[in-house]
């Protein structure tokens, strides 16, 4: 599957355990990363302090609709 620009339910949707920057004890599922910006678009992306788990994150149906 393809991600789709500005969807941003990658950065909703899931569960992370890991720390996020502004987020040290991860996210819980449903509740918007706080890297998220206005447009639906990572801050971290491509940014070396981008978590692996939203690195290995892959797109599916079930998560992106």
């Amino acid at each position: 599957m393809i991600c789709r620009s500005g969807c941003g339910a990658c950065c909703i949707a899931p569960s992370i355990s890991s720390p996020i920057p502004g987020m040290l004890q991860g996210k819980p599922a449903g509740v918007r990363c706080v890297q998220l910006d206005e447009q639906n678009q990572c801050r971290l992306f491509g940014q070396p302090e981008r978590p692996q788990v939203c690195i290995s994150l892959q797109a599916s149906a079930d998560m992106c609709g």
